[in-house]
C-alpha cells in the first residue's frame, strides 16, 4: 500500500472515531477549550445521528471493531482498566476480547482442512460452531477421536492482509506525532508503533504460538500460580492451533466470579505472582492477560490461553525490575531511583536525590492501601507528569512488560477491590532477591565472565601473527606479556569457580 493510501486510511480511521462521537466525545465538552468546543459540535452536526446512539464505551467500541485489529488490542488494553476509565465504560469495552462477530462456520471448516492438509473427520471425532470470536481468530469446541474436548483456533481469511495495511497506518501515525508533536517524542512514537506490530505480526503463524504456550507452561507449572493447556501437535498448523480445554469459566463472563468456593484474594494474589514469577525467574511472560484470556475455577485455579504474544527480559532487565520492585517493598527511594539511575533509565543530568523524592511522592500515599483505596488515575497523571519532569523517554524493549503489568493489576483489581498488590509481589520479589543477589551467585556471575575473559584470551593468544610491521617499544613501555595475562585470567577463574561451587 502507498503512503497516499496510508494518509487516506488514517483520515477515514479518524472520521470514524469522528461519526461515532469517540474522537471529542459530547461527554468531556466542558473540560474543551472554546475552539475545541467548537470543533467537536461541528464534528457531530457532520456525523449525523449515529453520533448519537450509546454510551461512550459503545461507541469506542463500535469504532475501534470497525478499524480492525490492532485498533481492537487498544481497546483490549482499556477494558482492563475499570478503576481509570469506569466501570461502565470498560464493560462497553469488553465485548471486544471474544465476543467479535465469528465468520461462518463453512469458512471455519475450510480453513482447518487447509491448513492441516487433511479432512477434518481424520482428527475430531466432533466440530462445534465458535464459543468465542476476537480481533485475529475464533474459537471453536471439538472433541477428538480420543475423546479428549479440545478448543481449535482459526485465523480469520486474509487477516493477515488486513494487519498489514493497519501497520502501515500506525507507523505514519507515529511518523506524524513524531514530527508534529514535539513533547510526544519523550515517548517513542515509532519504537512504540514497531513493537506493537511486530507482536501482532508473531500472532499470525498459530505454529509459534503453539510453541509459546508449550515453554509457557513448563515455566507456569514450576509455580503452580497459573496452568496452560496442552498443546494438540497433530492440530497446529500456521493457520489453526489446538489445545485441551481450559477449565473454569472465561474471566470475561459475568458468572466467572461467582462460583461456588472461589477464592477471590487468593486469584488476585495468584494472578499477579504468575505474571512476576514469569517475568523475574524466567524472563519469558504471557503478554496479554485480559480478562478474555483467563480462564478461573475454585478455588483459585487460573488457566490462561492464546499464547500469542510472548514477552522476554534480558538478564539486566529482570535484575533491575526486581530490585526496583523491592526497594518500593521496603521504601527504599533512593535506591530504586539509583536503579533507574544505573539502568539509564533516567538521563544522568538529573539528581539522584530529587529523583528519590518524586518516587517517594507517588509511593508513600498509595503503599499497603487497598486496591479500591487507590485513585489510580491520579497516580498515572502523578507518574506521567514525573517522566516529563525528569525526561525519561519511553524504553521500547519494556512496552509488553508495561502494558501487561496495567493490564494483569487492572483484572486483579476486578477480581479483588481490596487487592494489596504489595503484599502479593512481596514473595516472589524476595525469593528473587535472595536467590539472584547472594554472594553464591554473584561468585557464580564473576565465575562465568573471568571464564568468558579467560575464552577471549585465548582466542588473542592463538589468533595468526598478521604482516604488519611496527618500530618496537622501548623496555620501560612493555606491558605484562600476554602469556602472564592468560595466567593471571586463569587463576581468577578457577579460584572463582571453585568457590563458587563450594557455595552452591
Amino acid at each position: 500500500m502507498s503512503g497516499p493510501a496510508a494518509f487516506g486510511r488514517l483520515m477515514s480511521a479518524g472520521w470514524m472515531l469522528a461519526r461515532n462521537d469517540a474522537l471529542l466525545p459530547r461527554e468531556l465538552d466542558n473540560l474543551y477549550p472554546p475552539p475545541v468546543a467548537a470543533m467537536s459540535n461541528m464534528l457531530r452536526v457532520l456525523a449525523g445521528p449515529q453520533a448519537k446512539v450509546g454510551r461512550p464505551g459503545e461507541r469506542l467500541a463500535r469504532a475501534l471493531e470497525r478499524l480492525g485489529p490492532v485498533a481492537i488490542k487498544l481497546g483490549q488494553l482499556l477494558s482492563t482498566r475499570a478503576d481509570i476509565f469506569g466501570r461502565e465504560f470498560a464493560e462497553d469495552l469488553a465485548r471486544l476480547k471474544d465476543r467479535l462477530a465469528p465468520f461462518p462456520m463453512e469458512t471455519a471448516r475450510k480453513e482447518l482442512e487447509l491448513a492441516l492438509g487433511q479432512p477434518l473427520e481424520t482428527l475430531f471425532a466432533n466440530f462445534g460452531p465458535p464459543v468465542a470470536a476476537a480481533s485475529l481468530a475464533q474459537a471453536h469446541e471439538a472433541v477428538l477421536l480420543d475423546g479428549r474436548r479440545v478448543a481449535v483456533k482459526i485465523l480469520r481469511p486474509r487477516i493477515a492482509q488486513r494487519v498489514a495495511r493497519d501497520a502501515e497506518v500506525l507507523m505514519l501515525a507515529a511518523r506524524l506525532t513524531e514530527r508534529l508533536a514535539p513533547p510526544a517524542r519523550r515517548l517513542e512514537p515509532i519504537g512504540f508503533a514497531q513493537t506493537v506490530i511486530r507482536a501482532t505480526e508473531l500472532e499470525l503463524d498459530l505454529r509459534l504460538e503453539a510453541a509459546g504456550a508449550d515453554e509457557l507452561g513448563e515455566v507456569m507449572a514450576e509455580d503452580g500460580y497459573m496452568r496452560a493447556p496442552k498443546v494438540v501437535w497433530d492440530g497446529v498448523g500456521k493457520r489453526v492451533l489446538t489445545m485441551e480445554w481450559a477449565a473454569g469459566k472465561p474471566l470475561s463472563s459475568d458468572e466467572a466470579l461467582n462460583q461456588p468456593g472461589l477464592d477471590r484474594r487468593q486469584l488476585a494474589d495468584n494472578l499477579i505472582r504468575a505474571f512476576l514469577s514469569q517475568a523475574l525467574d524466567r524472563g519469558v511472560f504471557h503478554a496479554d492477560l485480559h480478562e478474555g484470556n483467563l480462564f478461573v475455577a475454585a478455588p483459585a485455579q487460573i488457566t490462561a490461553i492464546d499464547f500469542g504474544i510472548i514477552g522476554r527480559l534480558g538478564a539486566p532487565e529482570r535484575r533491575y525490575l526486581a530490585e526496583i520492585l523491592w526497594g518500593f517493598l521496603q521504601r527504599d527511594y533512593q535506591r530504586v531511583a539509583q536503579v533507574h539511575f544505573d539502568a539509564g533509565y533516567v538521563p544522568a543530568r538529573h539528581s539522584v536525590a530529587e529523583f528519590a523524592q518524586a518516587l517517594r511522592a507517588v509511593g508513600q500515599p498509595v503503599f499497603g492501601r487497598a486496591a479500591s483505596e487507590v485513585p489510580m488515575s491520579r497516580v498515572l497523571t502523578q507518574l506521567f507528569e514525573i517522566t516529563a519532569l525528569f525526561d525519561m523517554r519511553l524504553r521500547t524493549e519494556l512496552v509488553l512488560l508495561q502494558k501487561t503489568m496495567m493490564a494483569v493489576e487492572g483484572v486483579a483489581r476486578r477480581i479483588d477491590p481490596e487487592h494489596d498488590i504489595w503484599s502479593a509481589a512481596e514473595p516472589v520479589v524476595r525469593r528473587w532477591i535472595a536467590r539472584e543477589l547472594s554472594p553464591a551467585t554473584r561468585i557464580r556471575r564473576f565465575a562465568g565472565e573471568a571464564e568468558q575473559a579467560v575464552r577471549n584470551l585465548a582466542r588473542l593468544a592463538s589468533a595468526e601473527p598478521t604482516e604488519v610491521v611496527v618500530e618496537a617499544p622501548a623496555p620501560a613501555a612493555r606491558g605484562r606479556p600476554p602469556l602472564l595475562w592468560f595466567a593471571l585470567g586463569a587463576l581468577t577463574s578457577g579460584l572463582a569457580f571453585l568457590l563458587a561451587m563450594w557455595l552452591r
